[in-house]
């Protein structure tokens, strides 16, 4: 009787970790920034986003649908864009390994850029920008934040999300309370507490710039992305996790 064929899980390294920390880290730089003073929103939660839209049309002030709405239409665009350039429907084809694909970091180089165009314009005006500019500013870390979500995407099982974490911290926890799921698959992540830690850790850090150094604050998310790059194009000695094929593969 043949024996069934194995097939692998692939997880990311300890660079990919890592770097994944880091993107986690600028996530909660961004949405804090964004929160803080650029219309009371935020720039990678678009369920928060959805739920102070919801909010603004049910009361008496219509002018705070605006803010929620450009987030949104900036999310969107950003993650369209990363979506078409990662062809993220053929990210489950990433091979084994810590690498991302170029293609994935090509789109976090995007969203650095992004974030350090928005930060000189920020840092130009002197201060937190008001009027028509911070809704620029606001669609365009909205933007970088969608570009991170979809590269996330793309990378496929070589990445973890590093915008969204509720569905991650829900996994976590119904994991560690059950145990591995009955496929095979793995655990409890134990990397899901460094990345909220690392979420929360950039949220204060940019609030802590934003009121001692307002000008500098938008520089913090870009030097994030391009620490996370940086720490991605390392070598990461990714594992594979052997589990048993389904009944169609064997």
């Amino acid at each position: 009787m043949p024996h069934p064929r194995r097939s692998g899980r692939e997880h990311p390294g300890t660079a990919g970790q890592a770097a994944v920390v880091l993107l986690a880290a600028a996530s909660g730089a961004v949405d804090a920034l964004a929160f803080a003073a650029l219309g009371h929103v935020f720039a990678g939660v678009m369920t928060g986003n959805l739920a102070l839209l919801g909010i603004a049309l049910g009361g008496d002030r219509f002018a705070d649908v605006v803010p929620p709405v450009l987030a949104l239409a900036g999310f969107t665009a950003g993650t369209a864009a990363a979506a078409r350039v990662c062809r993220v429907r053929t990210a489950a084809r990433t091979p084994p390994g810590a690498r991302w694909p170029v293609r994935t970091l090509a789109c976090l180089a995007c969203e650095a850029a992004l974030l350090t165009c928005a930060a000189a314009v920020w840092a130009g005006c002197g201060a937190p920008p008001g009027g028509a500019l911070r809704d620029v500013l606001l669609c365009a870390v909205a933007a970088a934040m969608g570009v991170q979500t979809g590269a996330m995407l793309g990378a496929g099982p070589a990445a973890r999300p590093s915008t969204y974490l509720t569905g991650t911290l829900a996994t976590f926890i119904t994991r560690g309370v059950t145990g591995p799921p009955d496929d095979g698959g793995p655990g409890a992540d134990r990397w899901v507490p460094v990345r909220l830690a690392a979420l929360v850790v950039g949220a204060g850090a940019a609030s802590a710039v934003l009121r001692g150094a307002p000008v500098a604050a938008a520089f913090l998310p870009p030097a994030l992305v391009a620490a996370a790059l940086l720490t991605a194009l390392r070598p990461g000695g990714g594992r594979r996790v052997r589990t048993a094929a389904s009944p169609g593969e064997a």
